[in-house]
């Protein structure tokens, strides 16, 4: 099989990007190969620019254009409460409901031994420091409903409850709506029914 080196260049780097296998890259390249001059440069010019423009936020560690993100700067949101969550994504996707008006703490991953990722990798000081600066009510702790989140979640609670008697909450987790019991593991049924709630 013949292989042009400016193809396998391009396929080697998109199957860097997360959940892009070798298949989704070659779909990938084929349809840039399609696209217009000026709109390969565009998506290149927003790439550049998306590296050079955004940050973390000093404060929260959020995606952000300046030296602090909206969420911490803005004078509208609750600044009592906080969710802890994992990744930056993640403040996207709790946004997304509209129903959440606190600030944001993100851990920057979670604790995975297997991967060697301890406590000291994530940005739990920056947390704990934020705790003893602030006269909080409530820290959310949202990571993910597995292994490596709920540790992540259990160790966080101990820290923060050595510093502070803030109200810690974590997340339900559950058969999601629309789910059926028989298609749930059993550790899905066991959260379901550890989070149940009153009707009456």
């Amino acid at each position: 099989m013949i292989k042009i080196a400016s193809f396998e260049k391009c396929l080697f780097e998109l199957n860097k990007l997360p959940g892009v296998g070798r298949k989704t890259a070659l779909r990938f390249a084929l349809h840039l190969i399609k696209m217009s001059d000026s709109e390969v440069r565009k998506l290149a010019d927003s790439l550049v620019q998306l590296k050079e423009s955004i940050r973390f936020c000093k404060i929260c560690g959020c995606l952000a254009e300046r030296e602090i993100c909206e969420y911490c700067s803005s004078k509208n949101r609750d600044k009592d409460i906080i969710c802890v969550v994992e990744e930056a994504k993640d403040v996207l996707i709790i946004e997304a409901t509209g129903r959440f008006n606190g600030l944001y703490h993100v851990l920057g991953g979670r604790i995975s031994p297997i991967d060697g990722i301890g406590p000291d990798e994530l940005n739990i000081d920056l947390l704990l420091n934020r705790l003893r600066d602030n006269n909080l009510k409530e820290i959310i702790i949202a990571t993910n409903p597995d292994v490596e989140g709920e540790t992540t979640a259990i160790y966080l609670s101990k820290k923060i409850a050595e510093i502070s008697a803030v109200s810690v909450s974590r997340i339900a987790s559950g058969v999601p709506i629309g789910g059926h019991l028989e298609y749930a593991d059993d550790i899905t049924i066991l959260k379901a029914l550890e989070n149940r709630q009153k009707l009456v």
